[in-house]
């Protein structure tokens, strides 16, 4: 009887193989490579010449914030910073 990968009543003959996973792609852990990602974005953003502002906002304009971004197809980043261009000037 041959061996068949996807056959339920031979299962039992695949219990000691290793299945391959997706290959990995990087050869650090996930913890640098966010890091990594991190100190690159940061970067990216300082060659646009663009700072971070940070707030904390109520649930209920979180929520206003994403639905007038989605609506209007652009990102909520992009939504504040109109926001704050039209009060300002």
């Amino acid at each position: 009887m041959a061996k068949e990968a996807t056959d339920r009543t031979t299962i039992d003959l695949f219990a000691t193989e290793k299945r391959r996973g997706r290959p990995r792609s990087n050869p650090l852990p996930r913890e640098q490579q966010l890091k990594v990602n991190k100190r690159n974005q940061i970067m990216r953003d300082r060659a646009k010449g663009l700072k971070r502002i940070e707030l904390k906002v109520s649930q209920d304009l979180y929520d206003a914030l994403n639905e007038k971004a989605l609506a209007s197809n652009i990102s909520r980043s992009q939504l504040i910073e109109l926001i704050l261009q039209e009060q300002l000037g």
